[in-house]
């Protein structure tokens, strides 16, 4: 159990570290300088949850489906629709001052929650991810179901901590933002999660 447990943190950190720069992360930081170290907590929970999900489908085979050239189109189209509309009202919403902060209530954590399920699940290169790691860990370890869940359990619990540090040390630098930068961050934040929607649609069409 111990080599499940290795792996798992050797996973957990190569993701965090090499691999965690995506929509997700840009709207991580933004949800944590903008709206708070709670908010993106929550955020980066419903990122768990989403890897989590497709975890467990990998496990059972049924993300398979997604791999089949008419699921695969539609997948990406919708994922990239996803993303662009996350992306419009990211760049649109203006920051909050501090007086607007106590006027205006932020969204419930369900919302947050939420919108980090389907940033991630919207990203067709995580379920791919999945797929691929299942069948390699499956195929390591001889079908030893106790080990792949330890090994993908603390592969998700590593990527979660590593979240909720990025969180905390994004919402650190927010005494040191002005409003016209914050909205600069807001204006990049947006756009990057368009581009990633158009980069998804296009590429359900072309591969």
């Amino acid at each position: 159990m111990g080599f499940a447990i290795r792996d798992g943190l050797i996973l957990g950190i190569t993701l965090a570290t090499l691999f965690g720069f995506g929509p997700a992360l840009l709207a991580l930081v933004q949800t944590s300088i903008n709206r708070g170290f709670k908010a993106a907590v929550s955020l980066a929970f419903g990122v768990f949850l989403s890897d989590l999900f497709l975890v467990l489908l990998s496990f059972e085979g049924v993300i398979q489906v997604v791999e089949q050239p008419k699921n695969k189109l539609i997948f990406g189209i919708v994922s990239g629709l996803i993303l662009i509309v996350f992306g419009l009202i990211t760049y649109i919403r203006k920051p909050k001052t501090k007086a607007e902060e106590i006027i205006i209530k932020d969204p419930k954590t369900i919302t947050y929650i939420l919108k980090g399920f389907f940033l991630n699940v919207a990203n067709p290169f995580i379920w791919i991810f999945w797929m691929g790691t299942m069948v390699a860990v499956t195929s390591n370890y001889k079908k030893d179901e106790q080990a792949i869940l330890t090994m993908f359990a603390i592969t998700l619990m590593t990527v979660f901590l590593s979240d909720t540090l990025k969180s905390y040390l994004a919402g650190k630098l927010k005494p040191l933002l002005t409003e016209r930068l914050l909205t600069l961050i807001n204006s990049i934040a947006g756009i990057g999660l368009m581009l990633f929607g158009i980069a998804l649609m296009i590429r359900a069409f072309w591969f």
